[in-house]
């Protein structure tokens, strides 16, 4: 058994991609740069790395005696958890941060060592979600049991308040993936076919997830509650607190990425279609933020260039400012939407005013005006 697959329509515009793809590789090649790390990518790789493993090598030291400052160590953490998260796994992962297979396998094993786990998180995120961006039951970033994300998603009563609620959960979202998620997903994808698309041995693989779980809940909260001298539910509390930061953080930058005003969901039709070119899909279910900042976007390894990320995963995000003026010249040229936001909150205000009409069924009554408005049309 396999996830079925999703036809995009090449004969829409196929010549805006080919020109895009023209352009940006003119642009790498008159710069002779390469596409994958520069120096700024390798201080960033130390600093985040250094930013989760020294507080952590400072708990496991036992220098540390009392509530406040291992509390601040775990909240460290939780940015060190988040930098290498969004920064250097995310990219090793994509094969977008060095030419050496080894070196990007490496760097991709770091989520192992924040919770999370690599084969799952690829297959998730690599095949799924960049495959099938806001594809109704083919994005499992939109899969949901508690908050609806897509109009093509049933509306349940619950939904009209999930923009009140929403971020209580979206902080729940690293340590439910570290506890449950993984695992889950392993047995779903074995079960669909993927893990064999990928070449992969469900047993080895199922192994390996119990081990690495094992070691990151044995080192970074049973051996601190073991040797800090604190009440053990207070260490308990760092350590989940730590998770709930970097949760929040994780979601506020992909949510208002794909789930805003802007951008369109879509179902596949009878034949397995959708209407768009691949590229073109890329830019009407994905949206750009706070596309000046420099000091935020460091941090967030340049993940507000959300658009420029999805046409080219397998370009190092240090480059994407750049090639952000290119993709946005060429949309314009093409006639192609460019969704960006001018600011962060910005992006997050249109992604919880989504959430309100995705909830109370105010989105539907605009989908079925605008569907009836086209008819009358056409009519």
């Amino acid at each position: 058994m396999s996830v079925p697959s999703v036809r995009f329509n090449k004969k829409d515009r196929p010549e805006f991609y080919k020109e895009l793809n023209r352009r940006v590789n003119k642009y790498f090649k008159e710069k002779n740069l390469s596409k994958h790390a520069n120096l700024n990518m390798k201080i960033k790789t130390a600093f985040m790395v250094s930013l989760y493993f020294i507080p952590l090598f400072v708990l496991l030291s036992g220098a540390l005696t009392s509530f406040w400052p291992i509390f601040t160590a775990y909240i460290i953490m939780s940015l060190g958890m988040s930098g290498i998260g969004l920064s250097i796994m995310h990219d090793a992962n994509h094969g977008s941060y060095s030419t050496n297979k080894t070196v990007n396998h490496v760097l991709g094993y770091l989520i192992n060592l924040i919770g999370g786990y690599h084969v799952t998180w690829k297959i998730q995120h690599n095949v799924l979600h960049h495959s099938f961006t806001n594809i109704h039951e083919h994005d499992e970033d939109l899969n949901q049991n508690v908050m609806r994300f897509s109009p093509n998603q049933k509306r349940k009563a619950i939904f009209k308040y999930q923009a009140y609620y929403c971020s209580l959960f979206y902080g729940l979202l690293s340590i439910y993936r570290f506890l449950v998620k993984d695992l889950q997903q392993l047995l779903r994808y074995n079960r669909l076919g993927l893990l064999k698309d990928q070449g992969l041995s469900f047993p080895a693989r199922l192994t390996e997830l119990f081990v690495v779980k094992s070691l990151y809940i044995t080192i970074t909260l049973l051996i601190p509650m073991y040797i800090l001298p604190i009440a053990a539910w207070q260490t308990f509390l760092a350590f989940f607190v730590m998770h709930y930061i970097s949760g929040l953080i994780f979601a506020y930058i992909f949510q208002p990425a794909h789930i805003i005003e802007e951008t369109d969901f879509y179902v596949k039709d009878e034949t397995g279609s959708v209407e768009n070119n691949w590229a073109i899909h890329e830019m009407r279910t994905t949206a750009n933020f706070a596309n000046g900042s420099t000091i935020f976007a460091w941090f967030i390894g340049g993940l507000n260039h959300q658009v420029e990320h999805h046409l080219f995963p397998h370009i190092c995000h240090v480059h994407y400012k750049n090639i952000s003026k290119i993709v946005k010249a060429t949309a314009e040229e093409y006639n192609v939407p460019y969704h960006a936001h001018k600011t962060f909150f910005g992006a997050v205000k249109s992604h919880l005013t989504l959430m309100n009409q995705l909830g109370t069924g105010e989105y539907d009554r605009k989908l079925a005006e605008k569907k009836m408005q086209m008819e009358l049309a056409e009519a």
